[in-house]
């Protein structure tokens, strides 16, 4: 946990090993890279707020070098922000102030989506998706995507040839209703359409249809 709030760190450090979790706190930016060079761990809950740099910052580096999942604390409440969060690599955000029976759920909900047995590796034309290693290659190249990206790409594509609404995406993904106006679904198709060289005004991969959600093409000749 990277947070500068002590009190709240305290609090919810005990709380969650009471559920049966090891925490380890770093209350700066710096500190938690370090931790992170020298030591595994299976999750990142990460404040956006720290004395040494931007949360969002720290959360682009780190997505960069470790696919552990990571939860966002945010103070703020613009929805910009949250989004921005989500682009740069975080897999859910919770904002302050908040239950920390919430939290424990949502941080299960992203440890179950990387735990989760796969069925095999998933073709589709120059697309391979492969669930163990949580890695997607086009045309035997990698493509950089962050977790939560590649959560809602497998999504879309064990269903590929349906078509699937955006609450049912994020049912799916996050293990919760859509909330009213949350456009962040939209945000990471954007995004994952670009990582699979999917032409965003004719897109052949990831279709748009109009009034209820989208749809991954079985075959996009």
């Amino acid at each position: 946990m990277i947070d500068d709030d002590q009190r709240l760190t305290a609090m919810l450090a005990e709380y969650l090993r009471q559920q049966g979790f090891s925490v380890m706190i770093a209350d700066d930016g710096k500190s938690g890279l370090a931790a992170l060079a020298s030591q595994h761990f299976s999750a990142l809950i990460l404040d956006l707020m720290l004395p040494d740099t931007d949360g969002l910052d720290l959360c682009r580096q780190i997505r960069q070098t470790h696919p552990l999942p990571i939860l966002m604390l945010t103070a703020r409440g613009d929805v910009t922000d949250r989004i921005v969060g989500l682009e740069l690599g975080a897999d859910d955000y919770l904002a302050k102030p908040f239950d920390a029976r919430e939290l424990l759920a949502r941080l299960r909900a992203i440890l179950r989506r990387h735990s989760t047995p796969s069925d095999g590796s998933l073709r589709f034309n120059d697309i391979e998706i492969d669930p163990d290693a949580r890695s997607v290659q086009l045309a035997g190249q990698d493509c950089n995507i962050t977790s939560y990206q590649f959560d809602l790409l497998l999504c879309l594509a064990r269903q590929a040839g349906k078509v699937m609404s955006r609450e049912q995406i994020m049912d799916h993904v996050r293990g919760e209703a859509l909330e009213a106006f949350d456009r962040s679904i939209d945000v990471h198709i954007s995004k994952l359409r670009a990582a699979l060289g999917d032409d965003s005004k004719s897109p052949k991969r990831i279709i748009t249809v109009r009034g209820v959600g989208y749809v991954f093409a079985k075959n996009d000749d």
